[in-house]
């Protein structure tokens, strides 16, 4: 019998990014705390029991169908751990912009695991359902849980932290889509040598870890990022002048965020946005409302 469902699957932002060095792997060794928001992509999930294919189908151009999206990699590896026998289709509805930085592509990834298991009822252990998570990206294991988290490793060490309610947040995006790993690549050659790698230094006085919103926000992306797009630098400084809390380059970019602690403010701060730029009036998920509403259609 065929099953149909729809899930949403909801952006985050960097309350804070830090790359520590480049590990012996290839990646970088970061921390950083996660947030998700309200700005979601749909998803529109089709099981049949028979077939054994996966199609995987995004209704945004510059994001690759098929098995160059990690909603398909993540339902062939599911499919494959749990020997599932059936047809996959999985249609995505972008409202997350590729390439800003929010965690589209992972967050649907994420929550294409989480819609598999709840159509067919069959929950992995936690240990499987993490490497599924982690092999296909490392933001993925975060949008499993949701809300605010400290992420450790490249990103897929998480550690929930408790969530500091729900604030006004605005999300500039100029248009200009960003490439994480040249980023990364960039942001290596700039890093100091003296910046320490020790896990205890994680857990220092980083105002990011306290329930309350503070800043600055510090993202050692912005380095590299703002010095391609000046325009960007300037918006975040008129963000903040307009009363954000914080503001910040989220993930490797290119949006910017800014928090605030009133809906008039956040209303005031949009006029401040250049023409052309997408902008998105939104707010903090915490983890119980991320987990709730993740089923909504």
């Amino acid at each position: 019998m065929k099953q149909q469902a729809q899930f949403r699957a909801f952006a985050k932002i960097n309350l804070g990014l830090r790359i520590l060095g480049r590990r012996p792997d290839g990646y970088h060794e970061i921390r950083t705390v996660y947030q998700t928001v309200g700005i979601y992509d749909r998803l529109l999930v089709e099981l049949q029991p028979s077939g054994g294919g996966i199609e995987v189908a995004c209704d945004d151009p510059q994001v690759p169908s098929g098995r160059g999206n990690l909603v398909y990699q993540i339902a062939s590896r599911w499919k494959r751990a749990r020997k599932f026998p059936g047809t996959i289709r999985i249609r995505i509805e972008k409202r997350i912009p590729a390439g800003a930085g929010l965690g589209g592509g992972s967050s649907d990834a994420a929550v294409a695991l989480i819609a598999l298991e709840r159509m067919t009822g069959d929950r992995m252990n936690p240990r499987t359902r993490f490497r599924i998570a982690v092999e296909t990206g490392s933001d993925v294991p975060f949008f499993l849980w949701g809300g605010r988290a400290l992420g450790l490793g490249r990103g897929e060490e998480v550690y929930p932290l408790a969530d500091f309610g729900r604030h006004p947040c605005l999300v500039v995006f100029p248009g200009q889509s960003v490439s994480t790993a040249e980023a990364y690549r960039e942001a290596g050659r700039r890093l100091t040598k003296n910046r320490g790698s020790s896990r205890m230094n994680f857990f220092g006085a980083w105002p990011h870890l306290s329930p309350e919103i503070s800043g600055p926000a510090e993202n050692d992306f912005e380095a590299v990022i703002f010095a391609r797009w000046p325009e960007l630098a300037s918006e975040k400084r008129r963000l903040i002048r307009a009363g954000a809390k914080v503001a910040s380059l989220t993930g490797s970019g290119s949006a910017v965020f800014a928090l605030f602690d009133s809906d008039r403010k956040l209303r005031r701060a949009t006029k401040l946005i250049p023409l052309g730029w997408k902008v998105f009036l939104t707010f903090t998920v915490s983890r119980n409302e991320y987990q709730q509403r993740l089923f909504e259609e």
